[in-house]
């Protein structure tokens, strides 16, 4: 197929890398615009831009389709036969949609039709949902509201993180776009309408998103801490200092103090206690400070029982 390929983050490189692989001719890729990073504010490609440079595929970097019709007739002149959109981060208007001949597809990292939105793939983790997945769907004007076409389902283990379930489905993700632009070809997809089915709306995270509130029970924090790991962290204040927490479990008991009291210090955890049960920290990073285990942070740092957090 002639494809063209519009995503922009590391979960949407397997992908690209997948339909390269298996012959299919990708003639544009389309990105979001190069932005600065760090502090000397070098200009950075996107991860699949990245990609694209190193297969010789040409770029376009429009800044907002809907509004670039130059951009649009650019599109109708390379004639694809599909458009494939992952983490992509626009809109596409009907104008756009209307172009190839099988339609835009997208890959969804949940399980359609819940978890529509942004963050899919954490919100499942932090809602103590059992499995999750990704979905191919065909792409309407709605977001995330499209036909469905193909499933490929995976188990929450209790060691996932954000980052885990991520790379996860970013590779499961590869696999079924594959499968669906070859059932495409033979004309064997079948369209399953998502209608008004209930939705979780997976918004998007920022930075204080991460912040612990310790009413909440003890496993929906823990879960929390698992679903914004690498980012944007799970954190709460310890002498007045960030205080993020990387891993923590749960530990069975009565309440033994005030919310957010760290009750009981040991070895090698800190035991919080929250709304609803106890949580064992584990793995923790203190302003200015490397991320460390407990047991290596308690021989630099003391903490006392009682000591408050948050």
């Amino acid at each position: 197929m002639r494809v063209v390929f519009m995503g922009t983050p590391d979960f949407a490189v397997p992908t690209l890398d997948n339909i390269i692989k298996h012959g299919h001719e990708v003639i544009a890729v389309v990105t979001q615009p190069d932005k600065a990073k760090g502090r000397s504010k070098t200009m950075q490609f996107t991860p699949v831009k990245e990609l694209a440079v190193e297969h010789n595929i040409p770029v376009y970097q429009p800044l907002r389709i809907k509004a670039d019709e130059e951009f649009i007739n650019q599109l109708r002149e390379m004639a694809p036969d599909v458009i494939v959109v992952i983490a992509f981060g626009q809109m596409l208007p009907q104008s756009v949609l209307d172009i190839p001949k099988y339609g835009c597809i997208n890959v969804h990292g949940s399980l359609l039709p819940k978890y529509r939105g942004a963050a899919p793939i954490q919100w499942a983790l932090i809602d103590g949902e059992e499995e999750t997945g990704v979905t191919t769907m065909m792409m309407d004007i709605g977001c995330d509201t499209g036909d469905m076409l193909l499933k490929a389902t995976t188990k929450i283990t209790k060691q996932d993180t954000g980052g885990s379930l991520f790379d996860r489905l970013a590779t499961m993700g590869a696999d079924l776009l594959v499968e669906t632009l070859e059932a495409a070809e033979k004309g064997t997809l079948i369209r399953e309408k998502q209608g008004e089915s209930e939705t979780e709306y997976a918004k998007m995270f920022t930075k204080s998103s991460g912040i612990i509130d310790f009413n909440k029970d003890a496993a929906y924090i823990e879960r929390l801490i698992r679903g914004l790991n690498p980012w944007p962290s799970a954190y709460t204040h310890l002498d007045g200092k960030t205080l993020k927490i990387w891993s923590a479990d749960l530990v069975e008991g009565e309440a033994k103090g005030k919310v957010g009291e760290i009750v009981e210090v040991k070895k090698n955890e800190l035991l919080v206690q929250t709304g609803n049960g106890i949580l064992s920290l584990q793995e923790i990073q203190l302003e200015g400070k490397k991320r460390m285990t407990v047991d290596a942070f308690l021989r630099g740092y003391e903490v006392k029982a009682g000591t408050m957090l948050g």
